[in-house]
């Protein structure tokens, strides 16, 4: 099958049909060396050098550290922006953004959580769903299935993100806020992938 033509919204990740790339599904190789991959690499590496600028800060408020929160979490828009450029799409990578993405959720909740910067009820209710969507996609993968981002989802990043950065640099009730904004996003978009993706651990490989 011809891939899809390189419009400027599927390049900038607004238009999804057409599923993913055959080369990111259950079964390929998984081709790690690719730029976008680098650019996951670089990714996983800068989460625990957040840590520490992060744990050594005092307060948990630190420039350095909000802002390698920041290009962790952008560069993950960046690889996909890369991978569509440049069609270099691999197994490794859709395995590898994911486990970056949640690596950094859970760093950021902890050090919230740690140095009580947003209500830690909400930081224990988005703990819980980045543990339950683990356990959700190992399933899926040992019963044959691939649970792709739905688009709901991936919105729901952007205000959860966007609280735990501002917290980290400012005491505001705005970055309370958009983390309570995304933790509704992210309670409808996980109903959405497990109501898509029961059938499908059910079955041979597809999306969710």
């Amino acid at each position: 099958m011809a891939p899809a033509p390189l419009t400027k919204r599927r390049l900038l990740g607004l238009d999804r049909s057409g599923g993913p790339p055959p080369a990111t599904l259950r079964g390929q190789p998984l081709n790690p060396w690719t730029v976008p991959n680098a650019i996951g690499f670089a990714r996983l590496g800068l989460v625990p050098v957040f840590l520490v600028f992060a744990f050594t800060s005092g307060d948990g408020r630190s420039t350095t550290a909000a802002l390698l929160f920041w290009l962790v979490t952008a560069s993950d828009y960046f690889d996909g922006v890369v991978a569509r450029m440049t069609g270099q799409y691999s197994r490794l990578g859709a395995l590898l953004d994911p486990l970056v993405d949640r690596l950094i959720v859970a760093s950021g909740v902890v050090v919230a959580w740690h140095f009580d910067l947003l209500p830690r009820w909400a930081l224990a209710v988005l703990l819980a769903r980045e543990v339950f969507m683990v356990a959700v996609t190992r399933l899926a993968l040992w019963r044959g299935a691939d649970l792709n981002v739905n688009m709901l989802g991936r919105w729901a990043v952007w205000p959860t993100m966007f609280s735990l950065f501002l917290a980290m640099l400012v005491d505001t009730r705005v970055a309370d806020a958009f983390l309570i904004v995304g933790l509704a996003l992210t309670l409808v978009a996980t109903y959405q992938y497990v109501r898509a993706g029961w059938p499908a651990s059910r079955g041979p490989s597809t999306s969710a």
